[in-house]
Formats: C-alpha cells, sequence, structure tokens
C-alpha cells in the first residue's frame, strides 16, 4: 500500500497503519481455518473494484477503500499446470483472482462451478487465497 505524509482515516475509521495491521492480523497464513474474510479494494473515483492493485485499472486513480467481501464466485479458467490446482475466479463483487481450490481433484473442477473462501493470505504475503467448491462434487455419469 503507498504511504503518504498525511495521515488520513480509512472508511473504517482506523489509521492507514491500524488498518494494514488489522489485514495482516485477520489474513494470516496462520489463522484459524473459520476465518474466511477476504477484503477487496474499491476505486473511490470511478467504484471499479479490484484485488491487491496499486491504482484503478478503469481510471488510473491511487484512492482505494477497502471493503469485505462475501467470499463467493465463478470459477473462470485454470491457470498453470494441473498438480498446481490454480484457477482464476470471479468473484461476485466484479473482481477476479487467482485462487488454489482445495477438496477437489484438479480433473473434477470445472468452469462455471461455484465456490467459497476456505483461507484468506496477508496482503503482502506469498501464496494465493485458497477456496472450495460451493456443491460437493457428482460422479461423472455412464456413457455407455
Amino acid at each position: 500500500m503507498l504511504q503518504t505524509e498525511i495521515p488520513e482515516d480509512t472508511e473504517l475509521g482506523e489509521t492507514p497503519d491500524a488498518a494494514a495491521a488489522d489485514v495482516t492480523a485477520t489474513c494470516s497464513p496462520a489463522a484459524p481455518a473459520g476465518r474466511r474474510e477476504l477484503f477487496f479494494q474499491r476505486c473511490r473515483w470511478c467504484g471499479t473494484p479490484a484485488y491487491r492493485r496499486s491504482f484503478c485499472r478503469a481510471c488510473g486513480a491511487m484512492a482505494f477503500s477497502r471493503e469485505r467481501s462475501a467470499g463467493a464466485g465463478v470459477v473462470l479458467r485454470r491457470n498453470g499446470h494441473a498438480h498446481h490446482n490454480t484457477w482464476f475466479v470471479a468473484m461476485d463483487e466484479g473482481f477476479n483472482l487467482l485462487c488454489q481450490v482445495t477438496g477437489a481433484a484438479p480433473f473434477v473442477v470445472a468452469v462455471g462451478a461455484r465456490v467459497t473462501v476456505v483461507r484468506v493470505v496477508a496482503p503482502s504475503g506469498q501464496g494465493v487465497p485458497v477456496v472450495e467448491l460451493a456443491e460437493p462434487v457428482r460422479p461423472p455419469e455412464r456413457w455407455w
């Protein structure tokens, strides 16, 4: 996050340092699995949602507000090799992010499948958010 010389309050009424500490504390990989809070940014000028960006991809502004995501989305496409099981997911709020799908084999995950957030990583940390399929995987129908 870019730091400015003028301290200003965030949308949640915190100083930027306290907000950054709060995000790191609530989204750390060591946090319990019950923490399914995913925060994203929304441009204060045009309202475009984004995830981990330093400027708005639509208007170029650098002023963002932080919002909590519902944590649900749809699988768009696979990214990389199958053994990593990473996918691009379109979240319901309108932003896309790279996620790792857990609880299902890579060949079982289908484009268009609904997913929910299981674990979130810190914005400055390494790794990607982890999601799981919202509906259990049905065995494939026999075609013969």
